[in-house]
């Protein structure tokens, strides 16, 4: 059973409590019924968008100019239940401004396309996001959760250790570099007994440490192997700084996307650690289980809510709030993005008005993919019609 079906089982659970105590359709007009689907009381049919458009509105790193439905790209073709999963996940803990949406949303999560779109025209003003100087293009990337094996104890093959966050951690800002806590002492003791668990690879390390979460088979003291999840916990506050780009900088590499990075690895083992240490950031990660249907859903982003693949994106807090559904427009060398997501992360990379980091889902070929893409990017903000934009 599919992540969709089950939630959409769910939810007709919620939708048949609802009803028994509804006296009535909340709006009229044609509903899914007409077309075999289940009858949820939202209409279908065009939406007429004739409405005087206001001015702009202004966040701390962006402007938010409303235009018509008309013109976000690809509109009419999402599979918008897609994102329904990533909407309802984001009702779980909803920004104020956007917590009266959510008993519709849940009520829509059976209802058909033409329905969803319907309401969607009916309830949000689309805003074209641009930067505060009017530029309405922006980056796309993209990041995944990878999938790895550990050891729960080290061995002569399992010897890089992944930590617990330190109990001095607070007491020290910033904490100890990647370079200090591989070489000094002092950091060492202090991450004594922290350790979670522990891999072969440092470079799988790294990408752990830079995508922040990731899933672990990992084979326990009695021998038994079970799957957990490496969720971020903290870091050492120390600046991040991109080894693609330490690479670049040193005329070592021309393709800075991480296919390019491993194979100047592959060539080069004797540099691998002047690598790593160029990045002075370190991550601290904390255990959760990773059973039943939790495994379909990603980590859980900034919002506080698991991430959906392919429906999430991370993004900056100072241009889009967290929980906003958000039209996305991006073509590259690789793929097209025109799809309905929900800002329900951040990342210290992501920074700017029109910026976001695309939730790929999990895997080597999430990863494989999600290592290519950085391409031209536009966003439109959906916000309920008659809310003030947030400032």
């Amino acid at each position: 059973m599919t992540v969709s079906l089950l939630l959409r089982v769910s939810m007709a659970l919620i939708v048949g409590t609802l009803a028994a105590c509804s006296s009535g359709p909340r709006v009229s007009g044609s509903s899914g019924a007409s077309s075999g689907g289940p009858s949820t009381g939202f209409p279908t049919g065009e939406v007429i968008d004739t409405a005087p458009l206001g001015p702009p509105s202004f966040r701390a790193k962006s402007r938010w100019l409303p235009v018509r439905w008309a013109e976000l790209p690809g509109f009419q073709d999402d599979a918008l239940h897609e994102a329904w999963n990533a909407w309802l996940r984001s009702c779980e803990r909803p920004p104020a401004a956007l917590a009266g949406l959510c008993q519709d949303v849940r009520r829509l999560s059976i209802a058909s396309a033409q329905e969803q779109s319907h309401w969607l025209q009916s309830n949000l003003q689309p805003y074209r996001v641009e930067s505060l100087d009017g530029k309405s293009q922006g980056m796309l990337t993209s990041y995944y959760e990878p999938e790895m094996v550990g050891s729960r104890v080290r061995t002569a093959e399992f010897n890089i250790p992944l930590y617990r966050a330190p109990a001095s951690l607070g007491a020290r800002k910033p904490w100890f570099s990647r370079q200090q806590i591989d070489t000094l002492p002092e950091a060492q003791a202090a991450l004594a007994g922290r350790e979670i668990a522990w891999l072969n690879d440092p470079i799988e390390a790294l990408v752990l440490h830079i995508q922040g979460s990731g899933r672990l088979r990992i084979t326990e003291p009695d021998g038994s192997v079970r799957q957990i999840r490496l969720a971020y916990a903290a870091t050492n506050d120390q600046p991040y700084k991109s080894v693609g780009r330490w690479l670049l900088d040193r005329n070592l590499i021309t393709d800075a996307s991480w296919p390019g990075i491993s194979a100047w690895i592959a060539v080069n083992p004797e540099r691998v650690q002047e690598m790593l240490w160029s990045n002075p950031r370190y991550v601290f990660f904390r255990e959760e289980a990773l059973e039943g249907l939790d495994a379909q859903f990603g980590p859980k982003g900034a919002q506080g809510v698991p991430l959906t693949p392919g429906r999430s994106i991370a993004v900056d807090r100072g241009s889009i709030p967290y929980g906003t559904p958000v039209w996305m427009y991006s073509k590259g060398m690789e793929v097209e993005y025109k799809r309905l997501v929900l800002a329900q992360d951040t990342g210290s990379a992501i920074v700017g008005a029109v910026r976001a980091d695309y939730f790929m889902g999990w895997g080597k070929q999430a990863g494989d993919l999600a290592g290519r893409i950085k391409q031209p990017l536009r966003l439109w903000a959906l916000w309920p019609k008659g809310m003030p934009v947030p400032q």
